[in-house]
C-alpha cells in the first residue's frame, strides 16, 4: 500500500504540471457530470483552485442524480466528460458505445468506511444472509455499489440472485429506509451519515473493507470521437485532476479541498468536517480496468469480450 509521502510523489511526477503544463484552445468548454459523493473531489479541487483555467479549460460541472445515466448523456454529447463508476463504463462499452477513458477519480481503500449496507431500524439485517428476500437500493443498477455489494454477498456465501435489488438515488435512501419501501440501501458518505444520525437506519456492513486496495471507484469518460478531436483539452483536463491529486495528498490543504467538496455536493459544516475523502487516482491503469472487466465477468454482465487496451485515452 503506498503511504501519503510516496503517493504524494507518484502524483506530483505523473502531472509534471508545473513547469510545462497542457493547454487546450482557449476556452475549451467542457461539461463534466458528477454524482454526490466524494470520489470526484480532485475534479472539485480542480475547478476551485484553477487548475482547469490555467490550462484554457473552461469546464462546467453538472450535477447528475443518477451514476448509470451518465454514458447516455455523454452519447447525447450533453456532457464531454462525465464520471460513471467503472462497472457503468464497461457496461456502456459493451451495450456497443465508443467511450474511452480520460482521467480517474477516487480509489478504493481498506481505511474506508465511508459506504457500507445501511439497514432499515427495526429491519433485523446484521449478516449477509439477512439480505436474502430483502428488497435493497442502490443508487445505480450495474453502478460501483451494486456490483462490488454483490461480490461482497458472494463471497460471503450468499446467492445475491436472491436479493431484490433496486434503484434509487442517493437523496432519497433516508425518505425509503423510513417509509419502509426498502429493508435496506447500499449507500454512501454524506448520506450514510445522515440516515445513522436521524436513526432511520443502522450500518449493518462497512463492506467496502473487504474491496481490494487502490481500484478505480470513478473513472472519467468521453467519446472517443471527442477526445480525438479535442486531443489537447483531453491531455489538459487529465493534467489538471493530476496536480489537484498531489494538492488533496498535503495535509495542509485540507480545509480547501473539504470546502470544495462541500460547494458541490452541498455538505452542511458538521457533516463535511467529519467525512471521508477517497484517495485521488487520476491516472486510470489497464491492471485496474482488467480487474473490474473480471468482476462483471463473474457477475455475467458483459457480453461482449472487452479489450482493455483500448479502453484508456493515450
Amino acid at each position: 500500500m503506498m503511504n501519503r509521502r510516496t503517493l504524494l510523489a507518484a502524483l506530483a511526477a505523473a502531472s509534471g504540471t508545473a513547469a510545462l503544463p497542457a493547454r487546450a484552445q482557449a476556452g475549451t468548454r467542457i461539461v463534466f457530470g458528477y454524482t454526490a459523493v466524494t470520489d470526484f473531489a480532485s475534479v472539485f479541487v480542480a475547478a476551485e483552485e484553477g487548475y482547469f483555467k490555467k490550462r484554457g479549460l473552461d469546464v462546467e460541472l453538472k450535477f447528475i442524480p443518477l451514476n448509470s445515466t451518465i454514458p447516455a448523456a455523454l452519447q447525447s454529447d450533453s456532457l464531454q466528460i462525465g464520471g460513471p463508476t467503472p462497472s457503468v463504463f464497461l457496461q456502456a462499452v459493451d451495450g456497443g458505445m465508443d467511450l474511452v477513458l480520460v482521467a480517474g477519480g477516487g480509489l478504493t481503500s481498506k481505511t474506508m468506511t465511508g459506504f457500507g449496507l445501511v439497514a432499515r431500524a427495526g429491519s433485523g439485517i446484521k449478516a449477509p444472509q439477512d439480505c436474502i428476500g430483502r428488497k435493497i437500493g442502490v443508487p445505480g443498477l450495474g453502478a460501483f455499489l451494486h456490483v462490488t455489494f454483490r461480490a461482497y454477498l458472494k463471497d460471503q456465501g450468499v446467492d445475491y440472485r436472491k436479493v431484490n435489488f433496486v434503484e434509487a438515488a442517493f437523496p432519497q435512501h433516508a425518505d425509503l429506509l423510513r417509509g419502509g419501501s426498502v429493508d435496506a440501501v447500499v449507500s454512501a458518505d454524506p448520506f450514510m451519515s445522515r440516515i445513522t444520525d436521524s436513526g432511520a437506519g443502522y450500518v449493518a456492513s462497512y463492506y467496502s473493507t473487504f474491496l481490494p486496495e487502490g481500484k478505480q471507484t470513478i473513472v472519467h469518460a468521453a467519446k472517443r470521437e471527442w477526445v480525438q478531436k479535442n486531443p489537447e483539452a483531453a491531455r489538459a483536463f487529465r493534467e489538471a485532476v493530476q496536480e489537484s491529486g498531489a494538492f488533496m495528498q498535503q495535509a495542509k490543504n485540507d480545509a480547501r479541498v473539504r470546502a470544495s467538496i462541500g460547494k458541490y455536493i452541498k455538505l452542511p459544516p458538521e457533516v463535511l468536517a467529519k467525512v471521508q475523502i477517497s484517495p485521488p487516482g487520476p491516472v486510470v491503469s489497464e491492471k485496474q480496468m482488467a480487474y473490474w472487466v473480471e468482476l462483471m465477468k463473474e457477475q455475467e454482465m458483459l457480453k461482449t469480450p472487452i479489450d482493455v487496451t483500448k479502453l484508456v485515452a493515450k
